[in-house]
């Protein structure tokens, strides 16, 4: 579980990172704040859910949009919390239901190892949203796969002798 934490933290930063490197009122930054803001929010809450937390989001965006720069910071922020979080999780406690409301009001029960699931699928399909936005804008898109970040993280142990 933390490796796949560890690589969100690596793909959040990639991509934040790449989107730095835009001009300035670039049309992608605006969308892509959006789309970034609500996986962080939605990290929050459910970081709120396991830890039997409140949270204080009404909703699963934010009213006001963040500049890129202080949203960075708090993705990297939120994505160490999350690698020290479940760093610490046995399998009972992965195996838990936790009973939560949704901001909607709708009630929700699910076990830890789920609401993480969802955090690194959430957070993958908004990411992928941003890069089509990036590729249909003429901008590289930042790497986002698990195995670059496999060979960037351990490149020794990733190497392998040609054929």
């Amino acid at each position: 579980m933390k490796r796949m934490f560890e690589f969100k933290a690596w793909a959040n930063d990639e991509l934040v990172s790449a989107l730095a490197r835009l001009d300035d009122g670039s049309s992608i930054t605006g969308l892509a704040v959006q789309a970034l803001s609500h996986t962080y929010v939605v990290d929050g809450i459910f970081m709120a859910h396991m830890t039997r937390q409140a949270h204080g989001f009404k909703s699963a965006n934010m009213s006001e949009l963040p500049t890129l720069d202080g949203l960075s910071a708090d993705i990297r922020r939120s994505d160490r919390e999350y690698i020290d979080y479940v760093t610490g999780l046995d399998r009972s406690q992965l195996e838990e239901k936790i009973d939560f409301t949704f901001t909607d009001g709708s009630l929700g029960r699910m076990s830890r190892e789920e609401m993480l699931l969802h955090v690194i699928t959430h957070g993958i399909g908004h990411r992928g949203q941003v890069s089509a936005l990036m590729l249909l804008n003429s901008v590289t898109p930042a790497k986002d796969g698990f195995t670059a970040f496999l060979h960037e993280s351990e490149p020794s142990a990733r190497r392998r002798a040609a054929a």
